[in-house]
């Protein structure tokens, strides 16, 4: 597992998050995100496709510096998306990005982590956001 970093492909020409190819799963806490991804490393997802997304990483770069005020509106759902995920991060979630380009391969992660803690994930696929889990509303 590597730390999360944003890069251009992993936002729209206006600048909203939508990584596609990425499961970006939310976890009630660091350790159980960590759980997780031992969990993918031990059974062979390559530690270059998993990455921990902290409550800062998703502030900072998923939001913006200047807090959720400052993000572009939508058309689509991305921005929603991206609301959501800070939610479950002013809760003290962290997640993790996992690369799943096609669909075997998020069909394999979420069966890797059946029994994870997930508390919401979604799927960014070329134009759609697929919810993958959404397990509650943040505690």
């Amino acid at each position: 597992m590597r730390p999360f970093h944003l890069d251009s492909s992993m936002k729209t020409m206006r600048g909203v998050f939508y990584p596609t190819g990425w499961m970006v799963l939310m976890f009630p806490g660091e350790q159980e995100a960590r759980d997780a991804a031992r969990i993918l490393a031990d059974k062979g997802v390559a530690d270059t496709d998993v990455m921990l997304l902290t409550p800062e990483d998703i502030r900072r770069d998923l939001l913006g510096a200047a807090g959720d005020d400052d993000m572009l509106p939508s058309a689509g759902t991305e921005g929603d998306t991206v609301r959501r995920f800070a939610e479950f991060a002013r809760q003290g979630h962290h997640g993790l990005m996992v690369h799943a380009p096609e669909a075997k391969s998020s069909d394999h992660v979420m069966e890797l982590l059946r029994d994870s803690p997930i508390s919401y994930g979604q799927k960014y696929r070329m134009l759609v956001i697929e919810d993958i889990v959404d397990a509650s509303t943040p505690r």
